[in-house]
């Protein structure tokens, strides 16, 4: 073995204290803030533990440290720009240190330096400082703590209001993707097979906010599928619209910012109540950085409540005689399809952007409008009706007990039966009368009953 022995030899270092005690007070105070929190903790033993920095390296490259000595009389002294002569006896015979800076000593500067600092500019003034940094946990000390302790220095604030930490990808036996193993993915190869918007969803919806990510080719089926249900969803609706320009108010109801409720039947009035719920939980998502938690809850609301149900209901309308239903119901159709695509598109760009062109050929006489320049989905308290929602959720209630039954006892789906329901609760009873249609419809009925002192027939299943 190779003896190894220390060797003394002088050394630049910086005193941290003082300058660790501005960023220290920073993040308790809340002016600049992690995510996750957890992080707040791991900065704080760094900072409260700190040491003087030795900021000199013995390689070739890197900036020089900007000190020269004086070959005749000795003095040490620091200049910005370089020096023809000492500053104590006006020697020219001077020379640099050799030694250069640490990486990380320029790269703390970069939240100003890059705008032209020390100069007072547009640029520092615009973009000093940022709203947030997006880091890996790696470099929490090196980087991140650094630029907080030097922004304070010489700007006087911090240089970013938050600090958000992700994650590493690693293939998924646990271990860091890497050339020598051999274990990466190449993200060509996905967009070829799955595509952009299926890579895209599937990396945000399976990352939680700051955790390591276990990745293999077979997940992005997620992002694929949903690509897949999207667009299903979209050629149905689009397909169920009467062809050519959308013209006056026929289909209204897609573009008021509030909707009178007269024009409203229950299950409108449930969907909206819904979409509201969630652009309201997204946009929260959203602003704390839980990307995994939006693409999820746009997910759930898409495929499970508008897909699910609200598709499905909406077809008793849809395919009915009555002008007026029909349009409303396309109306509403537009409305959830349109605001998901521009709730949907941060995360799914291309999917996004041609289902909004498709909407607007039908509704703006063929005017182009790129989503990325539509406003972004905003809660609207207006157009929330709670007690709709729960009587939606009964209907789904009774539907799952008649499909049950159905199931149970091998009742094909094209043979229509009746159903009878004893109820003593009128409010029960009012909520199946007043969608009646729709009940016989999703059930697959061939009429329903509803009322106190109904009996139950000899042959017959019941739940």
């Amino acid at each position: 073995h190779t003896v190894i022995e220390p060797y003394l030899s002088e050394q630049w270092f910086v005193r941290m204290k003082p300058l660790a005690e501005p960023a220290i007070k920073a993040v308790e105070n809340g002016d600049t803030v992690f995510y996750p929190g957890r992080w707040k903790k791991v900065y704080m033993n760094w900072m409260t533990g700190i040491r003087d920095w030795c900021i000199s390296r013995q390689i070739w490259w890197g900036h020089r440290i900007p000190v020269y000595y004086c070959d005749d009389c000795g003095e040490m002294f620091a200049s910005v720009e370089e020096p023809s002569r000492c500053s104590a006896c006006e020697s020219s015979a001077i020379h640099q240190d050799e030694d250069v800076l640490d990486t990380w000593f320029s790269s703390q500067l970069w939240p100003f330096s890059t705008l032209g600092w020390p100069d007072e500019n547009d640029d520092l003034g615009y973009y000093y400082p940022t709203s947030v940094l997006v880091t890996d946990p790696g470099i929490l000390f090196f980087w991140v703590a650094r630029m907080i302790m030097i922004g304070l220095k010489f700007m006087d604030r911090v240089p970013f209001k938050d600090v958000y930490i992700h994650g590493v990808v690693m293939d998924e036996k646990g271990r860091k993707m890497s050339k020598s193993l051999g274990n990466g993915i190449d993200p060509l190869e996905v967009v070829e097979k799955f595509g952009a918007d299926a890579l895209r969803y599937t990396i945000v919806n399976i990352t939680p906010m700051g955790q390591n990510l276990l990745l293999s080719m077979d997940k992005f089926n997620i992002g694929s599928h949903f690509a897949n249900k999207i667009w299903n969803a979209s050629r149905y609706i689009l397909m169920n619209i009467d062809s050519g320009t959308i013209e006056g108010e026929k289909y209204s109801i897609m573009k008021k910012d509030v909707i009178d409720p007269g024009e409203l039947d229950t299950a409108d009035r449930w969907i909206l109540t819904v979409y509201e719920e969630t652009i309201k939980k997204v946009t929260g998502c959203l602003e704390g950085y839980r990307f995994n938690d939006a693409s999820s809850l746009i997910y759930e609301f898409f495929w499970h409540e508008f897909c699910d149900w609200y598709i499905e209901i909406s077809k008793v309308k849809l395919y009915g005689k009555d002008e007026n239903d029909r349009s409303g119901a396309a109306g509403m159709l537009l409305r959830i399809l349109e605001g998901c695509m521009r709730l949907l598109h941060p995360i799914m760009p291309f999917i996004t952007e041609e289902v909004f062109q498709l909407i607007h050929s039908l509704t703006e006489n063929g005017e182009k409008k790129s989503i990325m320049i539509s406003q972004y989905p905003v809660f609207n308290k207006n157009n929330m009706y709670h007690e709709s929602k729960e009587r939606i959720e009964l209907l789904k209630e009774i539907n799952y007990n008649i499909r049950n039954i159905r199931g149970e006892m091998n009742v094909p789906p094209e043979l229509k039966t009746a159903a009878l329901i004893k109820t003593q609760n009128e409010y029960t009873r009012d909520v199946i009368e007043e969608n009646k249609d729709v009940v016989i419809f999703l059930s697959k009925l061939e009429k329903i009953v509803c009322g106190p002192e109904i009996e139950k027939p000899e042959k017959s299943a019941f739940a």
